[in-house]
């Protein structure tokens, strides 16, 4: 049965003596922590990034990877990112009410799996599962548990691959039962920033000019762009240079060259773009708790524009089911 909640002034219905609005209203209707499984384990013959290695502190090794890939490395990337939109559209598929978030991360890790890839967030600085899994107000890193999906949610599913030496980085945000249309509309305009953001890639600008695009297209809908995290250099490394904030700053001066490789992953928001991090460590949510919404693509500059590199044989990325 429902409960029928107290005004902000009454007794909580939970018995504590307080005020609702000082004890449970802010936490109602919100996404909470669940029950995290122990850890998957992947088989001894899939090669792993030297994060991952046994008796490794998850930390990764830093080093000044080279911002333009050579061929080698680039013909590597788009393996990768191929696996990593399957992978994606795999877990995606499974994406329905009442399926928990730890049941979706079981589909990543196999969907890697079968294909001989390393689920790169794995033991990423201890991170505890082989996907991100961002429900509702949480903007990105959300830990998989018991939490079943419920009808009207939307989800966030963040997959990236490690296969032969490189990574490969996508996610996409999936609607789950019947959705209101506030949230469709937040999805399919987050969706929209990405497609202008690559747009924005060209030769001899600089990556400010991908923030502005988004910045331009999120205000134009009275949306926010969340600022404490942002795009990222990716190659050999999981997170590498080039820093790609999805607002604008004149601050990201880099000046984009052909063969530069990175990731363009707008977290467009309904209220406010401030965030809050969970106890866990990972897990970011909206300040205010209102939905938040979230793609990505890895991507090559090239003499005129970008050619993603995270999309599927048939050339759709791995959100479009």
């Amino acid at each position: 049965m429902n409960r029928v909640l107290p005004k902000a002034n009454d007794p909580c219905w939970c018995g504590s003596g307080r005020k609702y609005k000082r004890c449970h209203r802010e936490g109602e209707g919100r996404i909470q922590p669940g029950v995290i499984s122990p850890r998957r384990a992947v088989p001894e013959g899939i090669v792993r990034p030297e994060y991952a290695a046994p008796g490794s502190s998850g930390e990764p090794v830093r080093w000044r990877e080279p911002l333009v890939k050579s061929p080698d490395v680039l013909a590597r990337m788009r393996v990768a990112g191929r696996v990593a939109a399957e992978v994606l559209a795999e877990t995606g598929a499974a994406v329905r009410p009442g399926t928990t978030t730890d049941e979706l991360d079981a589909v990543c890790h196999q969907a890697c799996i079968d294909r001989g890839a390393y689920p790169s967030p794995l033991g990423y600085r201890g991170y505890p599962k082989s996907v991100c899994t961002s429900v509702n107000e949480v903007i990105c890193h959300g830990i998989p548990d018991d939490r079943p999906l419920g009808d009207g949610d939307i989800v966030n599913l963040d997959v990236t691959v490690f296969l032969d030496g490189v990574h490969g980085d996508t996610n996409g945000t999936f609607l789950v039962g019947d959705v209101d249309d506030a949230s469709r509309r937040l999805v399919r305009v987050t969706e929209e920033c990405l497609q202008l953001g690559i747009a924005a890639v060209q030769a001899g600008q600089p990556l400010s000019d991908i923030g502005r695009a988004i910045d331009a297209h999120a205000a134009q809908h009275r949306f926010g762009v969340v600022r404490m995290f942002v795009g990222h250099g990716i190659g050999e490394q999981f997170h590498a240079e080039p820093s790609v904030p999805h607002f604008f700053t004149p601050a990201a001066s880099t000046v984009m060259q052909p063969g530069m490789t990175f990731t363009i992953e707008p977290m467009i928001t309904m209220g406010t773009w401030r965030e809050r991090l969970w106890d866990d460590g990972w897990t970011a949510v909206t300040a205010d708790g209102r939905r938040s919404a979230q793609f990505e693509h890895t991507l090559v500059v090239q003499e005129h524009g970008a050619d993603v590199l995270t999309v599927r044989a048939d050339g759709k990325a791995g959100w479009a089911l």
